[in-house]
Parts: C-alpha cells; structure tokens; sequence
C-alpha cells in the first residue's frame, strides 16, 4: 500500500530511523530526565529536542507559564521506549529519584492491567520505524504512519490482542462478532486496513518482570472486508 500523501512529500525524505537516531543521541548527551505524574511522563527538552521529538512524533509538546523551557507529555509506552529500548532517558517519581526499569515497568502495569500487551504492540511497531499514535477515535488501539501524521495519513488500524484472551478482558472486541464487523466497516471508511497484532505471552508472566516481555512474540495479520462484486467471477 502507497502512502496517502497530504501535499509535503518533499518534507518527509528523512527516514524515521535517522530522526529517532538523533533524538536518541541528544537525549542522551542531556541527560535527559522525565517526571511520573499520574498516567503520564513529563519530559523537560531542549530546543533542539523539542524539534527532534515533534520530528519523530513522540510526546506531545505542553503550554506553561515558562519561558525558558518546554514540556512534553509522553505516554507510558512513548516513557518506556525512551527509557528502557533506547535507553535514552530516565524517569523520575514523585519523590524526584529515578527508578530503575523493573520498578518503572511494575509502576505502569498496576495502573494499566492491558499494559504488557499493548507495550509490546507498541514497540513491535516502532522497532519497525512506524509512527504509533492512540487510535481510539477509530475504535481501535493505535494508527501506524510510515512518515510525520503532517505529511501522511495513516496506514493502519492496529488491534492488539492477546492470544491466550478468554473473552471477558479488556482486549476481547473481536470475541463478539458485531464489534468486529462494526470496526472493519470504519476502517474501511477511512481508508485505512485493519492490522491485528497477535501477542503470544508463550507461557511468560510480564506483569512479574520486564524480562519476561522479551519471550512474548507478535504475529501480524491484515483483515480485510470481502466485497462480493469485487471478488466474483464475471467470466
């Protein structure tokens, strides 16, 4: 599938993978710290990093009454690939001392039980240099972008699922068929393809150590909606 340009090709050369190199470099050279507030991470950067972070379409900047500096909000997966796979950043709590990635990730999974799932969804993606943003408005988990959402509609409509799912927990839409047919109808209506991110735990509890999120493998699958008129034989 082509991208569905918005006007500013020539914006987008750069590849993903150069720009999340660059951020990666300069968080790094700062000593870059973010700040654990509720469900979120609070990331004070640079101006060169404010750049780079819109560039590589992590965070979302905030308004404050200070001048002199600029605070990105990042979500728990945005935090935890920062901190723990690029290893980039570190995080702080609300006592101002940085924890380690074991206690960030137990931090995370108490607030969010879907956590370890959708983390590895997340990173399976940006590992693959797609842009990951929430899909909620789409009923779905996330939307992939192969460049910036400035340039570029999105891709993909990502579901992630657990494969060993009884029906009853958080991640069982397509358990019931209904949701199912109602979602593959939208993504249709907005031109994108529903992706479904197979997450196989393989035996491994997550929720008891970061670690055993190594051992979970993802299995990607597209859905698509079988259309009659198209797929008949007219011979």
């Amino acid at each position: 599938m082509a991208p569905r340009w918005k006007g500013k090709t020539g914006e987008a050369k750069e590849p993903m993978s150069v720009i999340v190199s660059k951020l990666q470099t300069s968080l790094i050279e700062s000593n870059a710290q973010g700040l654990l507030s509720g469900c979120v991470v609070l990331l004070e950067a640079l101006p060169e990093q404010t750049e780079l972070l819109y560039r590589a379409c992590i965070g979302r900047p905030l308004i404050t009454a200070e001048k002199d500096k600029q605070w990105h909000q990042l979500s728990f997966e945005e935090a935890l690939y920062l901190c723990s796979v690029l290893k980039c950043i570190k995080v702080a709590g609300e006592n101002k001392s940085v924890k380690s990635d074991e206690e960030l990730w137990h931090y995370m999974v108490a607030k969010r039980v879907s956590f370890p799932v959708m983390f590895k969804a997340y990173s399976h993606l940006r590992r693959k240099n797609w842009v990951v943003r929430a899909g909620s408005q789409y009923g779905v988990d996330y939307v992939a972008y192969r460049y910036h959402p400035a340039f570029v509609h999105s891709e993909y409509a990502v579901l992630a699922l657990p494969d060993d799912d009884d029906g009853d927990g958080e991640n069982s839409r397509l358990k019931v068929w209904s949701d199912f047919h109602c979602t593959l109808r939208l993504c249709g209506s907005v031109a994108k393809t529903m992706l479904v991110l197979h997450i196989s735990r393989n035996g491994e509890d997550a929720t008891v150590s970061l670690s055993g999120l190594e051992h979970y493998s993802v299995e990607e699958r597209i859905v698509t909606r079988w259309n009659p008129e198209v797929s008949r034989d007219t011979n």
